[in-house]
């Protein structure tokens, strides 16, 4: 075992884990607020699930905690069934992030990890710009203070940006303030505190000048306590949006983990982060949280801090829960400055450069990229949908790959050759069969077939059989028949299928 996996945490793990916890408390408002949770529920989500995933994590720096792309399909698969920061909302929230933690220690446990590698890049591609734009879109009005009318995230925050009457002074100001403190100041160091510095800097001016925008208000009591009442009624219609939330929301933390591990040439192990990811959640649910995931900026924040062990989230959790009794020196926070840190956390992740890269490089891949970012578009708040539609897009494109048999064709002499390429499946079929008898018909002097097989990446029963059946045709007409270039890993099935004929007595 590794220096950095070591079961004892360092002093550099205490210090990583104070500075995430400086940082997390605040966020986690925030992106609670995003989810259409209560402020403290974000809290909450902050320290017992920490403390359960440190002690299973496989990366020593990944930060659990509330995200926003898990915030916001939390918001999508919620707001559709109560009323956003409701108590009838809150206990759906719960069971959705127990429902996610179920599903993601189901996956770990059956060492399934490798669907981490699974999920469609180009889907993933398509959908974190087009979540992201729907995250800045709907902080925009509490950004701005602007009394946005009821409608849709995006003609919200329209609305808000055309009535610049509307908007109030002091809140555009702040808001601006947290935008440079929190993106300008990682160009001065990476581990400048720029939403700490936001944070202190907007509530002591709004506690001094009186300031007359919407604050945070009361944070009710945030003491985490196991509850299993639960509207478990509800819980199939929560299920499919807990499955892609228990899958996309994995895709960040296991990329952060994928990378870091690269870098330190250090292994990590999906199936054990699915568990860490899994019990956080569970815990999540189970104390007053709502689903969690793992955080990219508090994770590159951690091992910048100088993270050894995964024990340093496990000191961010402590910290969290030690801080809560503090947490009412918040209630003067403007809103705005929360809108504005999860403006400041999903900018970046608005990036269209993938996406046109990626028509340049494959157009069946950019269509699933394209498609996925409209889609999630199109079905906000209902954003799963557009998850849903992206993998539907990329399977639909596979398909049509795999039943794309290439071909090549050649004479020499009498001899017909043919090479097919790709895998030779029960979908492929009839387009190989075709090939080969419509081969024949064109070129009916040819007396001799040479079928090379080098090509084929995997040859199935359904097949076999079909090339045999356009091999014994070719026979009952007079033409030789043979077989050249079989994989090993074929052999066994050409011989007892495919050439079957040639030894039958």
């Amino acid at each position: 075992m590794s220096a950095r996996r070591g079961r004892r945490p360092d002093a550099g793990d205490v210090v990583a884990g104070v500075s995430v916890a400086l940082v997390l408390i605040p966020q986690s408002l925030a992106y609670a607020t995003l989810a259409g949770m209560p402020p403290e529920r974000g809290l909450l989500a902050s320290t017992v699930p920490l403390l359960v995933a440190a002690p299973l994590a496989s990366s020593p720096y990944m930060q659990t905690g509330p995200v926003a792309v898990t915030a916001l399909l939390t918001f999508g698969a919620l707001s559709t069934l109560a009323e956003p920061g409701s108590d009838e909302y809150v206990a759906l929230g719960l069971l959705l992030a127990l429902i996610v933690g179920l599903l993601r220690l189901a996956a770990g446990l059956l060492r399934a990890g490798v669907i981490a590698y699974l999920m469609s890049r180009p889907m993933l591609i398509g959908f974190i710009p087009a979540a992201a734009t729907l995250i800045v879109a709907s902080q925009l009005p509490s950004a701005l203070a602007a009394g946005a009318p009821d409608g849709g995230v995006l003609e919200r925050a329209g609305w808000a940006l055309v009535h610049p009457a509307s908007w109030e002074p002091a809140s555009v100001a702040m808001s601006a303030v947290v935008l440079l403190a929190v993106l300008g100041g990682r160009t001065l160091h990476p581990l400048f505190p720029g939403v700490l510095v936001a944070v202190v800097t907007a509530t002591l001016y709004s506690r001094l000048t009186g300031y007359d925008g919407p604050v945070v208000g009361t944070i009710d009591g945030v003491v985490p306590a196991v509850s299993l009442d639960l509207p478990w009624s509800e819980a199939a219609v929560l299920l499919v949006p807990g499955l892609v939330i228990a899958l996309v929301g994995f895709a960040e933390p296991a990329s952060i983990a994928r990378s870091f591990a690269a870098q330190d040439r250090e292994p990590w192990d999906a199936d054990r982060e699915f568990v860490s990811q899994g019990a956080a959640n569970v815990a999540a649910g189970l104390t007053g949280g709502f689903p969690v995931g793992g955080s990219f900026s508090r994770s590159s924040l951690n091992r910048l801090a100088g993270a050894r062990t995964a024990w340093s989230g496990g000191i961010t959790g402590i910290v969290v829960l030690a801080l809560l009794p503090a947490v009412f020196l918040l209630e003067d926070l403007p809103v705005a400055v929360l809108g504005a840190i999860v403006i400041a956390a999903a900018f970046n992740l608005i990036r269209m450069r993938p996406i046109w890269r990626t028509w340049a490089q494959s157009r069946p891949a950019a269509l699933i990229a394209i498609g996925t970012f409209a889609a999630t578009l199109a079905f906000s708040p209902r954003i799963e949908r557009g998850v849903l539609v992206g993998v539907g897009l990329s399977i639909a494109v596979h398909l049509w790959r795999e039943l794309r048999i290439d071909t090549t064709v050649w004479r020499e002499g009498g001899t017909l050759h043919l090479r097919p390429q790709g895998v030779l499946w029960f979908g492929a079929v009839q387009a190989i069969e075709d090939r080969i008898l419509g081969e024949l018909a064109r070129q009916r002097d040819a007396d001799a077939l040479v079928l090379h097989l080098d090509g084929v990446g995997r040859l199935d029963i359904t097949a076999a059989i079909a090339l045999r059946a356009a091999t014994d045709e070719a026979r009952r007409s007079g033409v030789r028949v043979s077989v050249e270039g079989t994989r090993p890993a074929d052999r066994r099935l050409v011989d007892r299928v495919l050439l079957a004929e040639e030894d039958a007595p």
